[in-house]
């Protein structure tokens, strides 16, 4: 199932990403970071209402919106939670009239398989990196860029 994440989920969420950031696959996020944007986040829960995945839909202007940090527990890949979550962000996107979103990723392949394309970075407003400068790989981004385009 998936729903929107709450104040009891943050530490939850924390761990996860820290794990994923610990192998250089996403963005790590603070404590306060994530108390402070918990209304971008959604997280998939198992029956016992575990945490199994964590995604934020996040908007960045009038018709253009990222997802960030999709992580899936790894003895729970394969078994399309992340596509789930990516899905749900893309129905956001589209509730709020959002034609345009897109990712960051080392997993280009995964987002491709959801219907997104490469776009060059330099397409995206500068205002999207402000993130990036608390990115240990920053100003040197390996991470690829790929956008969701709704007809």
């Amino acid at each position: 199932m998936i729903r929107n994440a709450t104040i009891r989920d943050v530490k939850e969420i924390h761990s996860l990403l820290k794990h994923f950031a610990g192998q250089g696959l996403l963005l790590a996020r603070s404590i306060s970071s994530l108390y402070d944007q918990l209304r971008d986040f959604i997280v998939y829960v198992d029956d016992a209402n575990t945490i199994l995945g964590v995604c934020a839909f996040h908007i960045i202007w009038e018709d253009l919106a990222e997802i960030r940090s999709l992580a899936v527990k790894e003895e729970a890949h394969g078994r399309g939670i992340g596509a789930q979550l990516v899905g749900s962000c893309l129905q956001e996107a589209e509730r709020f009239g959002i034609r345009k979103t897109f990712v960051l990723t080392y997993q280009a392949g995964f987002f491709k398989k959801q219907g997104f394309v490469d776009i060059d970075k330099k397409e995206l407003p500068h205002k999207i990196w402000g993130d990036c400068i608390h990115c240990p790989m920053f100003p040197d981004c390996d991470e690829e860029a790929l956008i969701f385009i709704r007809d």
